[in-house]
């Protein structure tokens, strides 16, 4: 009979799961959380995103081009801090871009919700490397990948709708891995587990349209549970239930929010509103289940309308900030989201990523792909490791990315986070199959030492573009040694854009 764990032993495992989390959330908290509010200066989407958290603020109607979750969490943050008068939360309910924010406008409420969102990624990534690895100090570095992304940090900070996507992503991978895991006894583990999994999707696709990769979790589940037909008859009732609920829910909240009509909007205020649905508006019921088809109807053509109405990628303009998805897994095309001038320095927010971490990201991609065709085509290779799992993750990225190409609307580089992320659960599984490098063998103990090295070759990553990430002063010199790869098109103020993709031509 095997010997069963001492309880002393596991008791000694479970303190250590402990103090390596509670590292995690710690670090992270201060990479994506701390003075999250600084600068006190809007960037990027935030004046759009802003102005429609303030319409949900005042019970204004309008129509959004994306699924309202993230920026409801943006209006909710707002409304629980109080950081603002009232006044000042209505100073832009007749336009959706908010300008002149005026002195003394606080960032602390809109965007509390990505702020925390960001941070509370950092834990449940951990968790995903854990279930792989089952080795906490291992887990935490791979956890580094993520919590010292120079790129994630500037743009997750922000009153932005992408934090909420990608904490749900990562929230709904962990709960894919654990559904596989045998529960005979505990069925009520799993009707929950079920719940989460199904809401996480809705959630996700109430926040995200590209959140609709996650689809794919859904039929590789079920082929997973086959035959326990008890089981997928449980998780396809509940979590296509649960994900539909989520979903609705959401968008019900955002149509019961808004009955006030604004004049100075889009089209009297009613956007591109049918008849009939500007007239449930008018009656105030808009907070009927019965008008729920009609309104997400109309919601979905006005989105519809909205992308068609989107730029094509220029690579020719000289202001482009968009990429195409070919170089988003080397970095490329960084965003200058905001500068200002401090002294003979200057202060920068720049969408930059740490070269180490997305260079990890985009070996796990490779190292996977290779892995995945060797037994392709050597069938009596020795199995790999978490095998399912590396084909699951590697079909995740190979999907976005296809699909994501196919759009022709202009996209950027924080696009690619969501692959990303999901690189990085790649390079993790792609590690635990190299048990080899030529002639020296790779054991637990070499595999942790090798990954330390690469911790500190993230920090020293994230060090060095951190003036870039928390608008800290940089001379024009250091700003310039930054800039060691040409498709980053990482550009100074005051120097001349140089692309090794297309030239810009300058307006006549």
């Amino acid at each position: 009979m095997l010997a069963k764990p001492s309880p002393k032993k596991n008791s000694s495992q479970r303190w250590d799961l402990a103090v390596y989390l509670a590292f995690v959330i710690v670090t992270s908290f201060f990479t994506y959380f701390y003075r999250y509010n600084f600068p006190p200066y809007p960037f990027w989407d935030e004046p759009y995103h802003i102005a429609a958290a303030q319409k949900y603020l005042n019970g204004v109607f309008f129509m959004e081009p994306h699924p309202p979750l993230g920026k409801l969490f943006i209006a909710l943050g707002e409304r629980i801090t109080h950081s603002n008068s009232p006044e000042k939360n209505a100073m832009f309910l007749k336009t959706d871009y908010a300008r002149e924010l005026g002195d003394g406008f606080s960032f602390t409420g809109y965007r509390l919700f990505p702020a925390l969102f960001s941070w509370l990624t950092a834990p449940l990534l951990f968790l995903i490397f854990f279930w792989f690895f089952k080795n906490p100090a291992i887990s935490t570095i791979l956890s580094f990948l993520y919590i010292f992304d120079n790129a994630e940090i500037v743009h997750s900070r922000g009153a932005m709708v992408d934090s909420p996507a990608i904490f749900l992503s990562v929230l709904m991978v962990l709960l894919f891995l654990h559904l596989q895991q045998p529960n005979k006894k505990e069925m009520w583990k799993f009707f929950f587990l079920s719940f989460l999994f199904g809401t996480s999707f809705g959630l996700i696709m109430a926040t995200k349209v590209v959140g609709l990769i996650f689809i794919l979790l859904f039929p590789l589940i079920v082929y997973r549970l086959f035959p326990q037909w008890k089981k997928i008859s449980l998780f396809v009732i509940c979590s296509g239930i649960t994900a539909v609920i989520a979903y609705v829910a959401v968008w019900q909240i955002h149509f019961s929010l808004g009955n006030r009509i604004v004049p100075e909007l889009h089209t009297n205020g009613y956007y591109t509103a049918s008849d009939e649905f500007k007239a449930i508006v008018d009656s105030g019921k808009n907070t009927s289940l019965f008008n729920f088809p009609l309104m997400l109807k109309d919601s979905f053509l006005y989105m519809n309308q909205y992308q068609k109405g989107v730029p094509r990628l220029d690579l020719c303009k000289p202001d482009e900030n968009g990429s195409p998805a070919y170089l988003w897994p080397f970095g490329g095309r960084t965003i200058n989201y905001r500068w200002e001038r401090s002294g003979e320095n200057v202060r920068y927010l720049y969408l930059q990523s740490n070269p180490v971490t997305w260079a990890c990201g985009f070996l796990g991609v490779l190292l996977s792909a290779f892995l995945l065709l060797t037994r392709v085509f050597n069938p009596s290779k020795e199995k790999l490791k978490y095998g399912f799992f590396l084909f699951t993750f590697f079909g995740l990225y190979a999907g976005y990315m296809i699909a994501i190409s196919a759009i022709t609307r202009v996209m950027y580089l924080y696009h690619y986070f969501i692959p990303l992320l999901i690189s990085y659960i790649l390079f993790g599984i792609s590690l635990l199959n190299i048990e080899s490098i030529g002639p020296w063998k790779i054991d637990q103990n070499k595999r942790l030492l090798g990954l330390t090295g690469l911790a500190l070759l993230i920090f020293l990553g994230f060090q060095l573009y951190r003036p870039l990430t928390y608008y800290t002063p940089i001379s024009k010199t250091s700003f310039e040694r930054l800039s060691i790869v040409p498709s980053w098109e990482l550009t100074c103020v005051g120097c001349d854009k140089i692309s090794p993709v297309a030239v810009p031509v300058e307006n006549k």
